[in-house]
């Protein structure tokens, strides 16, 4: 997920002889799920004003004035305080505002807005995996997913236009866990789960998850240990990025589960202490869910790895392949009928879901296909190596780049290349950067630019580690000739 600062003017006194605090010092710009800053330097209150205000004109310019929109918030330090004022905005200009009781996971309100009568979306505060001093705020459109460029880009138009004022606004409080619980315990075999005596930890990371994963736990007599289970706006001193490096709460035997800060993302340790990739993750419920007569796509970005199109190719089931971030992703799912739906960082629905990323979901269906399947994740992820019959690796390089233009003159150089490293290149893919497959069959490179930083990335995969290492080798070595 691209963290895209907003920029600020540094001096003190602009030409006209303004105080350059008292003047609008804010370039928002929305990246792949919403906007994101620095709380009290590049997120502050006139900040929510301006998107709070921009949302508002362009529901009323699509005929949606006087209409409902949720507003939820993470554990954030002043999460509460700036979805509180963003309420009172829309008050002001007669929406009925419906605020979250209390924290509140980016997909509850996603879902909370499908049913909600007269809703026009929900405004979601929240800085997902981002370190403790940010803060975003993103817009849900009413279909529960994230909202397309198309909705983003109006929104971006308004930035310096508000809405007049009219009567008739509200506030309401509303605790949105209770339709939710329902809703996924629709979804969700936890009677299969309670009696399986599966060994489950919990590691909460402080997280927005907190009294939604373990409450479903605990209301269906799911026993676990928990860690970190409240909430902290420094996030312990970590980071709520459900990957092992923050994930201190792992033992043998038991299998481990943990959710970023707002919720809609995933992290898995198995019962042998390891770290499990969301690309294996996906495979097996991708089995799982195909074995028991789901029927449907498989939705995945162009960053997904080759283990789930073997996957699927097997299992006979057509994939969908878009663009990095879930909106994309959220985008395909309105459109087919789908099986399961995710992408490498740790996003994924189903079709029977929202067309949003829910981390809560996808542990508790992790946990409903160990006790179904009657074995563990270790035994699990033996058996799909058997199944797949090959083993797939995964490296990255970070390439600097100090300007946009050297970064397009090194891709269009790929983009016109016929070999790499003495393979043939047989295909290319360019849905989001280039995605190049050679001719061994199982070896491709994804090259594309990060969101956040001067560097151009490239994702190597391949079945044989030697042809890794004979990809970076090549790539470094040739970059400094296509600079030239």
């Amino acid at each position: 997920m691209a963290n895209n600062k907003s920029s600020f003017d540094s001096s003190t006194m602009g030409k006209d002889g303004t105080d350059a605090f008292s003047r609008p010092r804010h370039v928002i710009k929305f990246g792949t799920d919403g906007f994101r800053g620095i709380i009290a330097k590049d997120f502050t209150f006139e900040t929510v004003e301006k998107i709070t205000n921009a949302i508002a004109k362009y529901l009323k310019d699509k005929g949606l004035a006087a209409s409902t929109i949720l507003i939820g918030y993470d554990p954030r330090f002043m999460a509460d305080k700036f979805s509180k004022f963003s309420a009172e905005l829309l008050e002001k200009y007669g929406y009925r505002a419906i605020l979250s009781s209390h924290v509140c996971p980016t997909p509850t309100l996603a879902y909370s807005a499908t049913i909600t009568p007269d809703c026009s979306g929900a405004i979601m505060f929240t800085a997902s995996h981002n370190p403790c001093e940010y803060l975003g705020m993103k817009f849900i459109p009413p279909y529960g997913g994230p909202a397309t460029v198309e909705i983003t880009d109006a929104i971006v138009a308004n930035l310096d236009a508000a809405p007049t004022a009219e009567q008739g606004g509200k506030i309401e409080l509303k605790d949105f866990s209770e339709e939710y619980f329902e809703h996924i315990e629709k979804l969700i075999d936890f009677k299969k789960i309670a009696s399986s005596n599966i060994k489950i930890i919990y590691d909460a990371l402080f997280s927005a998850s907190v009294g939604y994963f373990d409450e479903l736990l605990r209301r269906n007599n799911v026993k676990f240990e928990s860690f970190n289970d409240c909430h902290d706006p420094l996030f312990g001193g970590g980071m709520p990025e459900p990957i092992k490096k923050y994930m201190h709460n792992y033992k043998e035997g038991f299998i481990t589960f943990s959710n970023d800060g707002d919720a809609d993302r995933y992290g898995i340790i198995d019962e042998n202490t390891e770290w499990v990739s969301p690309n294996v993750i996906m495979a097996l419920l991708l089995i799982y869910l195909s074995k028991n007569n789901k029927k449907g796509k498989l939705i995945k970005t162009v960053g997904a790895s080759g283990l789930l199109d073997a996957c699927a190719q097997k299992l006979g089931i057509e994939t969908v392949t878009t663009p990095v971030g879930f909106k994309w992703v959220g985008e395909a799912m309105r459109e087919h009928e789908t099986l399961l739906a995710g992408e490498d960082s740790g996003g994924l629905s189903i079709g029977s879901h929202i067309p949003e990323k829910d981390g809560i979901l996808a542990n508790a269906l992790i946990l409903e296909m160990l006790a179904n399947e009657k074995k563990t994740l270790v035994e699990l992820q033996e058996e799909l190596k058997k199944f797949v019959g090959k083993e797939f690796y995964t490296d990255r390089l970070d390439i600097k780049q100090a300007c946009p233009s050297a970064i397009e003159k090194i891709i269009y150089h790929y983009k016109e290349a016929n070999t790499l490293a003495g393979l043939k290149i047989v295909k290319t893919l360019e849905i989001d950067g280039l995605k190049l497959f050679l001719n061994d069959g199982y070896t491709c490179i994804l090259i594309r630019p990060s969101g956040t930083e001067p560097l151009l990335r490239f994702y190597i995969e391949s079945d044989d580690l030697t042809k890794i290492k004979l990809m970076k080798d090549f790539i470094l070595k040739n970059i400094p000739k296509i600079r030239v």
